[in-house]
């Protein structure tokens, strides 16, 4: 088993009735386990910014999410935004249309614009594995490197189904040691988590990562 796995994990609450106590318990167990990040919506990165204050724990938020078809200018926009507010790393959804239509220049735009607006800030680039094709795949990798971006991302969590073992395989081969590699959607366990790490990938994406850490299995844990 991996040493220190909470190490890999940004504690992910994102669902849309997610409460600002279920929040404020997500910043309590990355505090308590050492997880990387809190991943939350940008609304909530001034909240979650203050609950994380003087802890080691860093703040994620998500941009253009779930769908990734807003436009450019408003996934800058809300990138900028969420710096602003406390976020250290943004998460940013392609446009999955334009990608499907072989549109490269809208594609290498959107994330650079979202990169830019980022000022330094990590940025990690949602694919959608499950909704591409594996030349699709590859081609997403080879234009978030080109636009400067810190990580790919297999998954929003909110689609068809999230990280598996293959896709992360395939995406380390593409961008090489020089960008990570996130899994995220549907990890639950600590054997799945393992596995997606031994695979490639760099950090995992959870909602059930006291679950992954522990050891145990939740049954009922749907979702992200």
């Amino acid at each position: 088993m991996i040493k220190d796995i909470a190490k890999y994990i940004d504690h992910t609450v994102l669902k849309a009735e997610t409460t600002e106590n279920e929040i404020k318990r997500y910043c309590d167990e990355a505090k308590q386990y050492g997880f990387y990040s809190v991943c939350i919506n940008s609304a909530n990165v001034e909240f979650v910014a203050n609950q994380l204050k003087n802890s080691h724990v860093k703040v994620t938020s998500v941009v253009g999410f779930p769908l990734g078809a807003s436009s450019t200018e408003s996934k800058a926009f809300e990138t900028t935004f969420a710096v602003k507010k406390g976020a250290d790393e943004i998460d940013m959804v392609i446009n999955i249309g334009k990608l499907k239509e072989g549109d490269t220049d809208f594609l290498l735009n959107d994330i650079k614009s979202v990169v830019e607006a980022a000022n330094g800030a990590i940025v990690k680039v949602i694919i959608e594995t499950a909704l591409l094709t594996e030349e699709e795949k590859i081609q997403a990798c080879k234009i978030s490197k080109s636009a400067g971006a810190h990580f790919v991302k297999t998954s929003t969590g909110f689609s068809t189904a999230g990280a598996n073992i293959e896709d992360i395989k395939l995406m380390r081969e593409v961008v090489g040691p020089d960008l990570g590699v996130k899994a995220s959607g549907g990890v639950r366990t600590l054997e799945n988590a393992t596995a997606l790490i031994d695979a490639g990938a760099s950090r995992i994406g959870a909602s059930a990562s006291v679950n992954i850490v522990l050891g145990t299995t939740d049954n009922n844990s749907k979702g992200y």
